[in-house]
């Protein structure tokens, strides 16, 4: 009679971060993200202009140019969320973030809007790459395929 009360177990979930075409990592012409030096994940070349939290959590850092955010799940689980290659040098000119770091989330909310296309006429590669630092350990072959935000791929 009690169990009403308690709190449904969030099933642990990640999503496709903004419409597009999802990516294998190794198809990301950066090192950094190809050789998954900063650990394993996917891409995503957007069409859209909202990206949305893959998974749920806090924000543990919100880039104050807009183009990254760093997400941990209360499991432990680091995700970043890196919007472009080399973005971090419009200064965040192209970029609104929506939520402000210590912001809890949950997987498919709305975390950053940018301008793709007056991104992309700076001469900016926009594929937005989810990566996984630390705490999760399985390997990502999700294959290439059209993908929208949102969109369940783990």
């Amino acid at each position: 009679m009690l169990n009403f009360f308690k709190k449904e177990k969030e099933e642990f979930k990640i999503l496709s971060p903004v419409d597009g075409e999802l990516i294998p990592l190794a198809k990301v012409p950066d090192e950094v993200f190809s050789q998954k030096i900063m650990g394993d994940g996917f891409a995503v070349t957007p069409s859209g202009t909202t990206v949305v939290a893959p998974l749920s959590g806090t924000a543990a850092s919100v880039f104050p140019t807009g183009h990254a955010v760093g997400i941990q799940t209360k499991d432990g689980i680091e995700c970043i969320v890196h919007i472009g290659l080399d973005t971090v040098e419009l200064n965040g000119e192209g970029f609104t973030p929506l939520i402000k770091q210590g912001d809890k989330v949950k997987a498919g909310d709305p975390i950053v809007r940018f301008e793709r296309e007056a991104i992309a006429q700076k001469g900016y590669n926009l594929v937005t790459m989810v990566v996984f630092p630390s705490g999760y350990e399985k390997e990502f072959d999700l294959g290439q395929k059209r993908v929208t935000a949102g969109e369940r791929l783990v």
